[in-house]
């Protein structure tokens, strides 16, 4: 058969008016017109948290905080959680809006290089770019490091889009699986019977889910546990994070205690080190508990040797960790592929990150059970209503509502947040 016959025999001959669907692209095309980006700016807060609402007592958490207090300094001597919110402004006259949380206690980033990096780095980069080239973006802005103001910058992009389409960004990142996720809040390490009493007072509140700060001595963190077990029932999540506490010994030895107490945990979190996968595995192989590497997966990278090196039975997935949406879900795809189920982690947040961790729940099938929000314990959010009462406690049947409307679905309330904006920067 002749070239030009073969062609025409797929059709790729004929005139535009055999295909129907043409035309449909033609106009949808010119529809969306491209959109630029004018402006990016940031603003810093400062929100101030309870003595006890998260850290852990002395010899109660994991043993690499004794003694050190994490999260207040000469410079910033006050128990305040830092954020920055930023905007991403465009030529059609839609803002996006996105939040990064640099925290020097878990992410060695702080708030002064997390605000510079946004608004002399990364911010100018954007500028008469079209929000929908993400890939390209993403890329423009993946230094080594700086997770967070790369986040900040993911959500404020996928919440533009998902305004100016005017859908959903969960539809944008997979479609929705489940429209109400279980919550579940950290309780600090402290004696077992405050521990117990601060789970009560949650489940009061509609929590049913939690997950106390352990690695410090086994048989005192299993004691914990049990008096945790106790005081809320069989019908009420358990978990446990050691924060790279344990050795592997120390892990193993906990693991076992808990299992002979039958506590019930779903499972332990960072056991050892960051670095020692290797431990991490042996931990993993010793027990009947199922194992979840956090502070030893923030990239792409580190998620594929974690399961390489059968090091976890989950994977915790931390907007801030990853960089954003866009790695979140590559970090999802990675962990499905290998058999692994996800959780999201907490990393606090004003409300737009709540947001989109519950978008990030909501459209990924292999996130099961319930999503971290510590903060809600720790600070109001600053979301405009009805957001800021629906994403608050207490809670209906242990679950927040995945929020409808374009974008992340809710509104940052910047009057309201105008009083923490941080004087430090």
């Amino acid at each position: 058969m002749e070239r030009r016959n073969f062609v025409k025999s797929l059709g790729l001959g004929l005139p535009a008016a055999a295909f129907p669907f043409r035309p449909a692209i033609g106009e949808a095309a010119q529809r969306f017109r491209p959109v630029k980006i004018t402006k990016v700016s940031s603003t810093a807060y400062s929100m101030p948290i309870p003595a006890s609402g998260y850290s852990s007592s002395e010899r109660a958490g994991t043993k690499r905080e004794w003694g050190r207090a994490l999260r207040t300094t000469p410079h910033r001597p006050d128990r305040i959680l830092e954020y920055i919110v930023v905007k991403i402004e465009s030529d059609s006259g839609i803002t996006g809006y996105g939040e990064a949380t640099p925290d020097i206690g878990f992410f060695g980033a702080t708030l002064e290089a997390d605000k510079s990096a946004i608004d002399l780095y990364f911010g100018p980069k954007l500028i008469g770019r079209d929000p929908f080239d993400r890939e390209e973006i993403l890329r423009q802005l993946d230094y080594r490091g700086n997770s967070c103001p790369r986040s900040a910058i993911d959500l404020a992009l996928h919440d533009l889009m998902g305004k100016i389409l005017g859908i959903p960004v969960y539809d944008l990142i997979g479609g929705l699986c489940r429209d109400r996720i279980p919550v579940e809040v950290e309780i600090g390490g402290g004696p077992p019977k405050e521990m117990a009493e601060a789970c009560l007072k949650c489940v009061r509140l509609g929590v049913r889910a939690f997950k106390p700060k352990v690695g410090g001595y086994p048989e005192e963190d299993a004691e914990r546990l049990r008096a945790i077990r106790e005081a809320v029932g069989r019908d009420v999540i358990i978990r446990a994070d050691a924060n790279r506490g344990y050795t592997v010994k120390e892990a193993i030895q906990f693991c076992r205690l808990t299992e002979k107490y039958d506590v019930g945990m779903e499972y332990l979190e960072q056991p050892v080190d960051a670095t020692d996968l290797l431990g991490m595995a042996e931990v993993r192989k010793s027990v009947n508990t199922l194992i979840v590497a956090d502070e030893s997966s923030f990239t792409i990278q580190d998620a594929m040797n974690v399961i390489r090196l059968g090091a976890a039975d989950r994977l915790n997935i931390k907007i801030e960790k990853a960089g954003g949406l866009y790695n979140a879900k590559k970090i999802a795809a990675i962990a499905e592929a290998a058999g692994l189920d996800c959780v999201i982690g907490t990393a606090f947040g004003l409300g737009l990150t709540m947001a989109a961790k519950l978008h990030l729940a909501a459209s990924t099938t292999i996130v099961h059970g319930a999503v971290e929000f510590t903060e809600i314990r720790l600070h109001d959010n600053l979301l405009a209503s009805p957001s800021d009462k629906l994403l608050a406690l207490p809670l209906e049947d242990g679950c927040f509502p995945v929020p409808q409307g374009p974008g992340f679905g809710v509104a940052f309330d910047e009057a309201r947040a105008k009083p923490y904006i941080s004087k430090i920067v």
